[in-house]
């Protein structure tokens, strides 16, 4: 189920707002460039694709998202592919050299069965070749625990509007956090409220996931600047590779 953070246009705006860039895109950015044909799997407002486009890529970009709202604001640009859906609708066959998850995307498969359908359909869209590049937050530094009201940002929207972002955990349960996240304004009726369920898989653990789609990992790292994955880095960042 697609979080309404990502459906709804109001706030699908927002999104581009609160993360105009980020360090990830830096990182991966120099990926996209290097390869010939790119699949970006959940990319959102299409970002990372229209960067990569605007600074002079030739090859094919292609970006998938289930979230209508997110893929509207993506097809502002129509030189790059655009496709609505997830990777259970996936039919490519090694038809991509890179493979790119930003913004915590691996997060979202919830199950080992939604994690192995989309890594089986990633690892057949890759070229004999190809990379695939994600990152998920390490589970060790507990990040939710800073998702809180407190912690609420502010952000001024495109139509002038001061919005209120708040985020609540609702439960945690092994590598599973549930939390919502408020949205509120002074000139709206009422607050939007959006709830989204994680995956904190660690990095004992992603290896077997990996190698059970026909996947390997290649290199490994711990934050955006590529230093290598400790117990207390905030990011697991793996390239893998076919088997």
């Amino acid at each position: 189920m697609v979080d309404y953070q990502f459906i709804d246009p109001q706030l699908a705006a927002l999104y581009d707002v609160t993360y105009p860039w980020a360090p990830d895109f830096d990182f991966y950015l120099p990926m996209v460039h290097a390869a010939r044909a790119v699949l970006d799997v959940g990319c959102g407002t299409g970002t990372l694709l229209h960067a990569a486009r605007a600074a002079g890529h030739t090859g094919r970009l292609c970006g998938l998202d289930p979230a209508e709202g997110m893929l509207a604001r993506a097809r502002r640009r129509t030189d790059i592919e655009w496709v609505h859906g997830d990777l259970t609708d996936a039919h490519w066959v090694r038809e991509f050299d890179l493979v790119v998850m930003s913004g915590h995307a691996f997060q979202v498969w919830c199950t080992d069965e939604e994690l192995h359908t989309a890594l089986t359909a990633i690892r057949r869209a890759l070229t004999e070749h190809g990379r695939f590049a994600f990152e998920t937050r390490n589970p060790l530094v507990r990040a939710w625990t800073r998702w809180t009201p407190e912690n609420a940002v502010e952000v001024r929207a495109e139509t002038g509007e001061l919005v209120r972002q708040e985020q609540q955990v609702e439960w945690v349960r092994g590598d599973l956090v549930r939390f919502s996240t408020t949205y509120r304004s002074p000139v709206w009726t009422n607050p939007k409220i959006s709830t989204s369920t994680l995956r904190f898989l660690s990095a004992e653990a992603l290896p077997a996931h990996l190698a059970k789609a026909g996947l390997r990992i290649a290199e490994q790292y711990g934050d955006w600047s590529g230093g290598p994955y400790t117990d207390t880095s905030p990011e697991i960042i793996t390239i893998a590779r076919p088997s």
